[in-house]
């Protein structure tokens, strides 16, 4: 799994519809959505009426061999790139979800959260239901198989209406391909056309790798089925569309297009407008990369500052390495980034991160510029302070370990050793996202919750924190 600053990674989901060597296209797909999850993999096709499936823990490379490829025969399939935020970290709880229902088989691959998945599972398990997994996802299939509304995306909508929370989700059946996204749009899902094949995928990456051209965002509340008819829409809930901010401050991939922005437009939008908020005298500017890259970019253009590579990522590390012992200090940070000395010696500094959450991180970097030779280092986060937990899919620390939630501004910049240190506004930031506070999802900022979360979840988090 990846873990940056203390932000784990979410999951990202994939479809195409009659398309020759679906499988290997899901594939593709998921390559280019791996920065979304690298837990576990898996891909489902339809093949003469029966669902078959292939799921592992590890990187898509790794598990999709070309045997296991061809093993999933059919012109339709979906696939799920996981990192767990509900259910353990097991192959049990990789997707997609397999399920045998009245209505034929199904196959299920969720990126969010449902936030009353612990009431419901309890309710169905009451009256009988068999889980196989213990992940939140596994309810909404449970709920179409106990609706009997007369057509699948009428027990889908039905399902749909009874659980809260983020949830972009594809559901393979017989009928084709049925995409849909939560009332408030938390998470993305983007519509496109590939050779005349119905395609959808978390992000539009996906969409430049296989060569489909984009159509559409699938809206917040819709149900779209993706079949020989093309896209067909059904519209379950009246939407009231607030997206995940953080999709453009680290998530997303910069080449996307989320919520129907370009990330790498807004990451430095966001830089330009921290340059205005937080100046400083300085003689460069770096990024932290590679989330951190386009809004140093912004900052350095809009403050007039000079812009250059001060921190080399090394982009080989694998997801285990043998530690030497403790003899090599900070090692663990080392390993992933190494300063210029040529770049940042006897310098001030401008450091550009997308975000600062424990701040252990942040602390290490500056302690090797420092003795690196720089002069000044100046932190300049392009997000506000990071004051509470997510509930919708991003598996973010606990409050008692956001490092703003329990220390001033003075005591962080204390703590991670720097000259200054300046977070964008929330005003600033959703300015530059182009979307008021009322239209975007800012929680792990603001503590403002668009959907209401479950009583044992606040007592959790409230006894963490207190």
């Amino acid at each position: 799994m990846t873990i940056r600053n203390g932000f784990k990674d979410e999951c990202g989901v994939f479809g195409v519809f009659d398309a020759e060597d679906a499988a290997r296209l899901a594939y593709l797909g998921l390559y280019a959505l791996q920065h979304r999850g690298q837990e576990s993999a898996g891909i489902a096709t339809l093949d003469s009426q029966v669902i078959r499936f292939e799921r592992e823990m590890g990187y898509v490379a790794d598990v999709f061999t070309e045997a296991r490829l061809e093993r999933l025969p059919g012109r339709t399939a979906i696939g799920h790139v996981r990192y767990s935020t509900t259910g353990a970290s097991l192959l049990i709880n990789a997707q997609p979800i397999v399920f045998a229902t009245g209505r034929g088989p199904l196959a299920l691959a969720h990126n969010g959260n449902l936030v009353n998945a612990r009431d419901i599972r309890a309710t169905l398990e009451a009256s009988g239901a068999l889980f196989t997994t213990t992940s939140d996802s596994e309810v909404i299939l449970h709920l179409i198989a106990r609706s009997r509304a007369p057509t699948l995306v009428g027990a889908i909508a039905e399902a749909l209406t009874e659980v809260r929370g983020a949830y972009s989700i594809l559901i393979l059946s017989r009928e084709g391909i049925f995409a849909a996204r939560d009332p408030n749009g938390i998470r993305p899902l983007s519509l496109g056309i590939r050779e005349g094949s119905p395609v959808v995928a978390s992000e539009t990456c996906a969409f430049d790798l296989i060569e489909a051209r984009f159509e559409r965002d699938v809206e917040p509340g819709e149900i779209v089925r993706l079949s020989s008819e093309g896209f067909t829409s059904h519209r379950f809930a009246f939407p009231q569309a607030t997206p995940c901010v953080f999709e453009h401050v680290y998530f997303a991939r910069p080449d996307s297009n989320v919520f129907g922005r370009n990330v790498a437009s807004v990451r430095e939008a966001f830089g330009a407008r921290l340059a205005r908020e937080h100046p400083a005298a300085a003689d460069v500017v770096i990024p932290v990369p590679d989330s951190g890259m386009y809004a140093a970019l912004g900052y350095a253009r809009e403050s007039g500052i000079p812009f250059a590579m001060g921190l080399v990522r090394n982009h080989y590390v694998g997801r285990t390495f043998i530690e030497p012992k403790q003899s090599i200090r900070h090692f663990g940070v080392k390993v992933k980034l190494n300063p210029v000395r040529e770049v940042v010696s006897g310098k001030r500094i401008v450091m550009v991160d997308d975000s600062l959450v424990r701040g252990t991180t942040s602390r290490k970097i500056v302690k090797m510029l420092r003795d690196a030779g720089t002069k000044e280092v100046h932190v300049r986060i392009s997000s506000p302070p990071t004051m509470n937990s997510c509930h919708y899919g991003i598996d973010t620390p606990t409050k008692g370990e956001l490092i703003a939630a329990n220390r001033p501004l003075e005591g962080i910049r204390e703590f991670i050793g720097a000259d200054s240190l300046g977070y964008l506004s929330p005003e600033g930031m959703l300015e530059a996202f182009g979307r008021p506070s009322q239209a975007a999802c800012t929680a792990c900022f603001t503590g403002v919750y668009p959907v209401d979360i479950d009583q044992p979840e606040r007592e959790k988090e409230s006894a963490i924190s207190s």
